[in-house]
């Protein structure tokens, strides 16, 4: 929004000292960005969306590691710390239409300990994929891994298990999946990084299905999710004209 307002720049000046603390945690530039002010109606102001631009290299292309599961009867993780929030949540706007309480709060040596663990797994070629728990939660981070490669995954969650769960963000967690047989050299490089990790269940079929105590929490087949997902645009733009 206009920085000549206070909470316009109030919001600029923090959004850049977070980048640097990031930036000087994490030995990591930003080489390019970008701003655009004063993006705003006298009635309201857009959200801060700053864009920032960074170059990675990656030794041996080969071991790349992407999103997607892989395959069928790899196990599949959550790892990493932080607590789920439902403060700032995509779960609260779209289907509360409240944009209220505090987003999850940024742990920089959880962050730098989930990268030490996800670069040397890597590394050794132990992960078929990984992906971050960000906007949407659990839930949503599952679904972009089984519509990345179109394979499914079978979670299984056990205790009180509430929206927050399912859907609450989270700062430095990954849901990673592999071979059964690195278990042992991912639990052990778990143990090394000292972080959390815990089995979610196994990838395969043709659905993302999630239990809790054994009862079915949700099931719905890869191709529901997909529409879902290429059609939230043209369904959210046919909602804005009334022609839905």
């Amino acid at each position: 929004a206009s920085p000549e307002k206070p909470e316009g720049f109030w919001q600029f000046r923090r959004a850049v000292e977070g980048l640097a603390d990031a930036c000087e945690a994490l030995g990591t530039p930003v080489i390019s960005g970008n701003v655009s002010f004063y993006n705003e109606t006298p009635e309201r102001a857009i959200h801060p969306t700053p864009t920032v631009g960074m170059v990675g290299l990656l030794p041996d292309a080969d071991k790349r590691v992407t999103l997607g599961f892989k395959s069928e009867g790899n196990e599949i993780y959550v790892i990493g710390g932080g607590e789920p929030t439902l403060g700032g949540s995509e779960y609260l706007a779209v289907i509360h239409g409240q944009e209220v309480g505090r987003p999850p709060a940024l742990d920089m040596e959880a962050e730098k300990k989930l990268q030490a663990f996800l670069r040397e797994a890597i590394g050794q070629g132990l992960l078929q994929s990984a992906h971050d728990v960000s906007d949407g939660g659990l839930s949503v981070a599952l679904a972009e891994c089984c519509l990345a490669e179109g394979r499914g995954g079978a979670i299984e969650l056990f205790g009180p298990v509430r929206a927050v769960h399912l859907f609450g963000e989270r700062c430095s967690v990954a849901v990673i999946s592999f071979a059964p047989s690195s278990k042992p050299q991912i639990n052990a490089l778990r143990d090394k990084h000292e972080i959390r990790g815990s089995n979610l269940g196994t990838v395969g079929g043709g659905s993302l299905t999630i239990t809790v105590g054994l009862q079915a929490a949700l099931s719905l087949p890869i191709a529901d999710l997909r529409a879902a997902y290429e059609g939230a645009i043209p369904a959210a733009m046919e909602a804005g004209t009334g022609t839905a």
